[in-house]
């Protein structure tokens, strides 16, 4: 089939490498230009690269606009292919192909539509997380759902590692797709609007630790912001440090949110959520970077004890 390739960051890249080695037709690939911006820098294998290294026809932009539904009339596809891309699709656009436009969404929809969902399906304590490939409609991943893939998530699993295993359903599930809209044998499944849930952009802000939640939480949020994310951070004795690597108590500890009361295990432990009960486990710092740049162990650089705080 003729097809255009709408993509940025890695997720656009695998998936203009897929159709690639499925020996598609690409006819054209959009993509942004590179970006400095956090979220954008992380992930950033070149689309632009990949296609010029294959001949394909590329076009870079910021958005759609005239220029580019005009191209991608011109181009003449059976179908546009869409993995990563921010900005605004206009209908003119993706309805243009026979069959129309597929976008590729790394969470099991209709929950965690918008930005981020591996991370958020991780620090919400989901089970499973996957792959989508539905038609796009004129909502926010909302459309009708032609092929689903779910991995499960286990109990030590960091962000960065379900991100990488979600890249990988990528081939697997776009050869499936095409073959189905090439046989005539799609079957498009409506998604029930009353389960879907929206998650937002992540920001430095987000990755700033709650004081207030369970260490179970807290626990997975360390997780899920692995490198190459932004840490999850806090603040001690006015300075921010970075938690790199924590876990549930086992005791069970009373005090004052956020007060770093002990040593266990190898760590420093910090009271949570209704501390003063004394019935909850603690989050248990095993490893944190320091505001000049230095990784030390929880228990060591702990040694006088003291309060973490959402400021300094």
């Amino acid at each position: 089939m003729r097809i255009v390739s709408f993509g940025f960051q890695t997720w656009g890249f695998r998936t203009l490498q897929a159709l690639i080695d499925l020996d598609q037709d690409i006819v054209l690939a959009v993509t942004h230009p590179v970006s400095a911006q956090s979220y954008k820098a992380i992930w950033s294998e070149s689309v632009e690269q990949l296609a010029r290294t294959h001949g394909i026809p590329v076009h870079l932009t910021e958005r759609v606009d005239a220029e580019t539904i005009d191209l991608v009339k011109r181009a003449e596809p059976d179908v546009i292919v869409v993995n990563s891309w921010y900005t605004w699709m206009p209908p003119e656009l993706y309805t243009l192909p026979p069959h129309g436009t597929l976008n590729l969404h790394d969470s099991l929809l209709p929950k965690f539509t918008g930005f981020s969902p591996v991370l958020w399906a991780l620090i919400s304590g989901e089970s499973e997380f996957g792959m989508t490939i539905h038609r796009m409609d004129d909502g926010l991943d909302t459309g009708d759902i032609l092929i689903q893939r779910s991995l499960p998530i286990g109990p030590m699993d960091t962000g960065t590692e379900l991100v990488m295993r979600g890249m990988d359903l990528i081939p697997g599930a776009l050869r499936d797709a095409l073959v189905a809209l090439e046989s005539g044998t799609a079957v498009w499944r409506p998604q029930n609007k009353a389960e879907r849930t929206y998650f937002h952009k992540r920001s430095e802000r987000d990755s700033l630790i709650d004081w207030t939640w369970p260490a179970e939480d807290l626990e997975r949020f360390v997780r899920a912001l692995s490198d190459p994310y932004p840490r999850a951070f806090t603040f001690y004795r006015g300075k921010r440090i970075e938690v790199l690597e924590a876990r549930v108590s086992e005791a069970r500890y009373g005090g004052t949110p956020g007060r770093v009361i002990v040593q266990e295990g190898g760590g420093a432990v910090v009271t949570g959520p209704d501390a003063y009960r004394g019935g909850n486990r603690g989050l248990v710092i095993t490893r944190i970077r320091a505001a000049d740049g230095a990784e030390r162990r929880g228990d060591e650089f702990f040694l006088r004890g003291g309060y973490l705080t959402n400021q300094a």
